[in-house]
């Protein structure tokens, strides 16, 4: 419907020009590194100690699910609050979680239920630290027009680390032991910290609200599903990541069992993984504006769900590799433009609930999906698991395709009052 418009390469990297967004994006790049480590080492140290792809689906469930109860809560919150003040605190909780990690591996006094306790608190505390953060990122560049870049530039950074994390992680684990993935992971959130401690953030008066919570969290869910635009988004994120995205959890057994290989070969997976949606997101970085964005979401999809049916056929680790990198490019696409859409679309005092089931339907989901898979996958096994996800995937992508010229005509009046069209 609309010709896409691309930037030069130089203006790929605008909405680093803003400060606060500048210290965030560097600060986030080192501890972001951290994290993919530790999320490599929590699937290998599970799968080690129990040998078991259904305790891997509930270590995802228990890591995940805080977000689908919490998040929309968390979402009102930071509609409310200081949002600034709020990230601090949640990263400052996410740092003592690796180091509490760090100490009970390298001490080896580590069991499975210390892992699940652990991987609660964490869900419990990105919860509050998704929204918030999603929502923050408006007050860090301050101009609408840099939004969608500055989304696609932290889509970048976040798998940039996809990229390097799992892989340093793989050979980490295989000369040092998981423990040290954690230590570095504790070490990796200084960095955030102390990024947010130097940022320069204007002070906004909050509104003081007399409204019981719940009935902000009503209002929020009314305005979210009464508007079909942003309904069809949301409920395509949470089919594909009900369905399609616990394909992470069974990484290990695909690493072990159907490609013979070990820590190694699980991070050259979630390596290229990081590759393909690295170069998703720098796609998406290139463009000027959220114009022809919409028909991105199906072909999104479409990648992934047939990423992944392919990929369960596959017993050849080239193969597979290629495949993973699909599946990235698939994911971070979807992710990135659904976010960037609701962000354009939404009214700024509802932003960080709509953030917040943008957060349920993308992370939220997973948990669910996770410990559905898990169980499935003891089943069927994981590669019969993986290809259904992938099918619904793509009838998923194909239903949003039908309804997209409609939702299209929807949206006009929002982007004609913001300028972004005549």
């Amino acid at each position: 419907m609309h010709q896409e418009k691309r930037l030069p390469f130089y203006l790929i990297v605008r909405a680093l020009r803003h400060r606060n967004f500048r210290l965030f994006f560097s600060g986030q790049s080192i501890s972001l590194i951290g994290t993919w480590m530790q999320r490599v080492a929590v699937a290998w140290l599970v799968y080690q100690l129990t040998h078991s792809a259904f305790i891997l689906g509930l270590v995802g469930f228990a890591g995940q699910i805080p977000i689908f109860v919490l998040a929309p809560f968390a979402g009102v919150l930071a509609d409310r609050r200081n949002r600034h003040h709020m990230l601090l605190f949640t990263q400052t909780l996410a740092m003592i979680q690796a180091f509490c990690f760090s100490f009970l591996v390298l001490t080896h006094m580590i069991q499975i239920w210390q892992v699940i306790i652990l991987s609660v608190f964490l869900g419990t505390i990105n919860a509050f630290d998704v929204p918030t953060r999603q929502s923050f990122m408006i007050e860090m560049i301050g101009d609408k027009k840099d939004l969608g870049n500055a989304i696609a530039l932290n889509s970048s950074m976040f798998n940039f680390a996809r990229l390097l994390g799992p892989s340093i992680a793989g050979m980490l684990i295989a000369v040092l032991g998981d423990g040290a993935c954690f230590f570095i992971n504790g070490l990796s959130y200084m960095a955030v910290v102390g990024s947010l401690l130097m940022m320069n953030v204007a002070t906004k008066p909050v509104p003081r609200r007399r409204r019981q919570v719940r009935r902000e969290l009503a209002e929020g869910f009314r305005y979210a599903f009464g508007f079909e635009p942003i309904r069809a988004i949301l409920l395509l994120l949470a089919m594909v990541s009900l369905t399609a995205m616990p394909y992470i959890v069974l990484m290990p057994v695909f690493a072990k069992d159907i490609l013979h290989g070990g820590p190694e070969t699980l991070g050259f997976l979630m390596g290229c993984a990081g590759i393909g949606a690295l170069a998703g997101a720098l796609y998406l970085a290139a463009r000027k504006s959220v114009l022809g964005l919409g028909k991105m979401i199906p072909i999104a999809a479409c990648l992934l769900g047939g990423g992944l049916v392919a990929f369960s056929f596959s017993s050849s680790l080239f193969l597979s590799l290629a495949l993973m990198a699909v599946i990235g490019f698939g994911q971070i696409a979807l992710m990135a433009t659904g976010n960037t859409l609701l962000q354009t679309i939404v009214d700024d005092d509802k932003r960080g609930r709509i953030m917040s089931f943008y957060a349920v339907a993308f992370g939220g989901m997973m948990p669910i999906g996770s410990l559905l898979a898990g169980a499935v996958a003891n089943r069927i096994g994981a590669p019969w698991t993986v290809f259904v996800g992938g099918w619904v995937c793509l009838v998923a992508a194909a239903v949003f395709a039908w309804r997209l010229p409609a939702l299209r005509k929807m949206v006009q009046p929002i982007y004609a009052r913001l300028g972004i069209i005549p």
